[in-house]
């Protein structure tokens, strides 16, 4: 998978999600097997960039290459703008936001609804590409909703633009999360279009993962849910994709040792007081399915303190592995 001259290390991609895909958790996928992780949103509104969220969201020190960060926007100048001053800052690959289904988003004709405007999307692309040197890439819908999946004409004026790699979530934006992702839409695409293709949505396996690149015939695939508590997923695919077999899940002395450095970095990158927020849904996300892990989750959340939030998660695993080898 390339995209410009960014040689990926594998076809396995990290989708962009808001709230969670901050440095730390983009390297600690990258890490675990990942091509590429894409940022977080960045708004195209100029008055937001000195922001500390913003600022945060384009933050790239240390991070392993190649570096992407996804705009979002509905003023063709203002994306220019927003285009300029990410890759200012450091990025590598400029990525255009037209998959986000949420209402805020929606409501300001931004992210998916902008597919309803076909000649705003054309505007907006051509003056991103031309204001940039780097790469740009586009994650979209299928579609407006299921009577509206117009995802091949958009992939059309994406490639005419100038558009170096496209991803498509198999969903509409009525659609929002709900349901199974279907890729007819992307099989279609990936026929008529000459960049490079990812596919997104519903992909949760390594034998999904197989299945979605076998059947739309994309170049790569994008994970986001399923990644979140299980960052290990990448290497897992990508085992199973040169291999045929599949890894073991991780030992529960493994999912620590992860968890804990996943909670170093988060503290030392936003500082102890929402470091410690930011890491709840974490926790909760990687503590999800173990036994007593409610309880856990209840009264971890309450914890204000880094140290103790630390403490607390090394004693709830080490309960489970003591009952993991009693059980032996």
């Amino acid at each position: 998978m390339k995209i410009g001259s960014h040689q990926l290390s594998n076809n396995l991609i990290l989708a962009p999600m808001a709230g969670v895909t901050d440095l730390p958790f983009r390297q600690l996928c990258k890490k675990l097997g990942a091509g590429m992780a894409v940022s977080e949103m960045v708004s195209s509104n100029s008055l937001l960039w000195g922001s500390k969220k913003t600022l945060n969201r384009a933050s790239h020190d240390g991070e392993i290459e190649p570096k992407s960060v996804q705009i979002m926007g509905t003023d063709p100048q203002m994306m220019a703008e927003a285009a300029r001053f990410n890759a200012d800052r450091g990025a590598q690959i400029i990525d255009i936001n037209m998959g986000c289904p949420a209402k805020k988003v929606c409501n300001v004709l931004a992210g998916s609804a902008l597919m309803q405007n076909e000649k705003l999307v054309t505007d907006i692309l051509e003056a991103v590409v031309k204001a940039v040197d780097i790469p740009v890439s586009l994650k979209m819908r299928t579609g407006w909703d299921r009577e509206h999946r117009n995802a091949p004409t958009i992939a059309h004026i994406a490639e005419e633009s100038g558009i170096q790699s496209l991803a498509i979530h198999g969903r509409t934006r009525a659609d929002q999360y709900h349901g199974d992702a279907e890729y007819d839409t992307i099989a279609d695409v990936k026929s008529r279009t000459g960049i490079p293709l990812v596919a997104n949505g519903d992909i949760t396996s390594p034998e999904k993962a197989k299945f979605v690149l076998d059947y739309t015939g994309a170049d790569a695939i994008m994970i986001g849910r399923a990644a979140q508590g299980r960052p290990w997923i990448f290497r897992e695919i990508q085992h199973y994709l040169e291999t045929g077999e599949k890894l073991p899940e991780p030992g529960l002395e493994e999912v620590r040792d992860i968890l804990l450095g996943h909670l170093e970095n988060l503290y030392a990158f936003y500082g102890e007081h929402t470091g410690v927020r930011v890491a709840r849904k974490h926790i909760s996300w990687y503590s999800k399915g173990q036994p007593h892990g409610a309880a856990f989750r209840q009264t971890i959340n309450r914890v204000e303190e880094a140290e103790i939030q630390k403490e607390m998660t090394q004693q709830f695993f080490a309960t489970l592995i003591t009952k993991e080898e009693m059980a032996a």
